[in-house]
């Protein structure tokens, strides 16, 4: 399987390529900020049109990761619909897409800033999901341990033969993990800004995704 393996509270973890993360123990898949419906929210409010495909998109690499982990749980850490108008506009067909990934699977939306209602797609809507020696929340909160936290789509570069990569990047320390953004169009914020600089410790590493995901010191 394509990631990087690491521990966090003494749980064994790996980050994906892709931007989600896997807990062979748990069977669980976890993402963040998935903000299905961008592009239709942004048309909506009078944006700059964007391809109406990020939703497909976003579920499509969402299904390829449930086939290659064949999770019986998922986790979705908040900001899943880019706001409630988005969820409740999402057309029939991905809906009804959803519904198959959550099929024989125990699903669970974290409430995000948002999507902080419930969404009539099934699964569980909760604030925060304990699940020993971990906690999975949307928002990061100073002092916490064993958090697992999504919500500034952290990004990190990293200069190769003189030529500067950027990419989304998971951020860990001994405390916490903040997942990349998952979704298509989410953009992302640099690991030297604030407040990701303030939460993670000196010592952080930033989890490059991509086809071969490598660790280096977090840019700061």
């Amino acid at each position: 399987m394509n990631g990087f393996d690491f521990t966090l509270a003494g749980a064994q973890l790996m980050a994906l390529g892709s931007g989600a993360l896997w807990w062979a123990e748990q069977s669980l898949l976890c993402v963040s900020d998935l903000h299905l419906g961008k592009s239709e929210r942004i048309a909506r409010r009078g944006g700059a049109a964007l391809p109406p495909y990020d939703t497909r998109d976003t579920l499509t690499r969402l299904a390829a990761d449930l086939t290659l982990t064949n999770a019986r749980s998922v986790v979705c850490l908040g900001d899943s619909f880019d706001d409630l108008g988005a969820a409740l506009a999402l057309p029939e067909e991905e809906r009804l897409w959803i519904t198959r990934l959550q099929a024989g699977r125990r699903w669970v939306w974290i409430e995000g800033n948002h999507d902080p209602g419930p969404v009539n797609l099934g699964g569980s809507h909760l604030f925060e999901l304990p699940i020993a020696p971990l906690t999975f929340r949307h928002i990061a909160l100073p002092g916490a341990s064993g958090e697992v936290s999504g919500h500034y789509h952290p990004k990190a570069s990293v200069t190769l033969r003189g030529r500067s990569i950027t990419r989304p990047a998971f951020l860990f320390d001994s405390d916490r993990l903040i997942l990349p953004a998952y979704g298509t169009y989410t953009g992302g914020l640099r690991s030297r800004a604030e407040p990701l600089a303030d939460l993670m410790r000196p010592e952080a590493k930033a989890i490059m995704t991509g086809k071969n995901p490598i660790a280096i010191p977090m840019p700061r």
